[in-house]
Formats: structure tokens, sequence, C-alpha cells
């Protein structure tokens, strides 16, 4: 599925969006901003995470590092990265391709507030090769995220 449901979820929720499919890889934030053109940070890296009995996706800025006691303020426990296998489950996308969107079955979706640092950001786009491109806000708003601070910064 991968990127097929991406570009599936983007003709039906948001047309005006339209995957760029890169040549180089996208896999890790340093390869994305630089095939990207952008910054480091405006790479909206996207986490899987386990926190208590609940599977959720945490989207932040690419230069931004969860903070442990923040996280289980927020969500009552202690986070744990999932593996890649259970990512790959979890939501039909590789690690390094890792999206909100196009998800095979509903998540829990939140959007950390280092990503409104930036007028645009670069989330992953169902694989290591594509990204789009977005304001914070509508990232948001199109997979129904919750704005949460649990970022070191």
């Amino acid at each position: 599925m991968s990127r097929e449901s991406v570009q599936a979820f983007f003709k039906t929720h948001a047309p005006d969006i339209e995957p760029v499919v890169l040549v180089d890889s996208t896999a890790t934030v340093a390869e994305a901003a630089q095939a990207l053109g952008v910054q480091e940070g405006q790479i909206a890296k996207t986490l899987a995470l386990k926190v208590g009995d609940e599977r959720i996706l945490v989207v932040m800025a690419g230069t931004e590092r969860l903070d442990n006691r923040k996280t289980k303020n927020t969500f009552g426990n202690r986070p744990r990265m999932l593996p890649a296998e259970e990512v790959l489950e979890l939501t039909s996308h590789p690690v390094g391709g890792v999206c909100p969107f196009g998800l095979p079955q509903s998540v829990r979706v939140f959007c950390d507030a280092s990503l409104r640092s930036f007028n645009k950001v670069w989330p992953a786009a169902g694989d290591r090769n594509s990204s789009v491109c977005m304001t914070p806000d509508r990232l948001a708003e199109l997979v129904g995220a919750k704005w949460v601070d649990v970022s070191q910064g």
C-alpha cells in the first residue's frame, strides 16, 4: 500500500496536495532536508509510539526529540517506540516513510507544538522517497490531530 494509500488519501481529502517523489532518499531527517532543500526542522517526522496499551502517532519537527516527562504527563504513561514490524502493521508505511496519511486503521494522531515554528513542513508520504508540503495547521486538520507539547525544545 504505502505511497499508493497516501496518494488516494490526498485525492479524496486534499486534491490540491501532490506527493513529491524523489530519486534521493528521504528516509532520515538529514536526507530529506538535503533532498528537498529545506531546514531539518521543517521535516515533519512521524513517531509511532506505544503509550500504555495504546499505539499512537506523534508528528514533530525533525530536529526535536521526545521529552519523556512531558510525554508521560500528557499521555499518562512513558512512551515506547514501536519496533519496525509493528510500525508497518499499524501504518502500512515502512520506517523512513511513516506519515499520518492513508492509514489502514484508525490511529490517534498528535502534532507537537514544535511544528508551529515553521510556515511549511514536509512529512513523508508513505515511502522512503516521497514527501508532501503543507502548513502545520493543515497537516493537523487533515488527520484530525490534537496539538500537544511533548518535545524537548
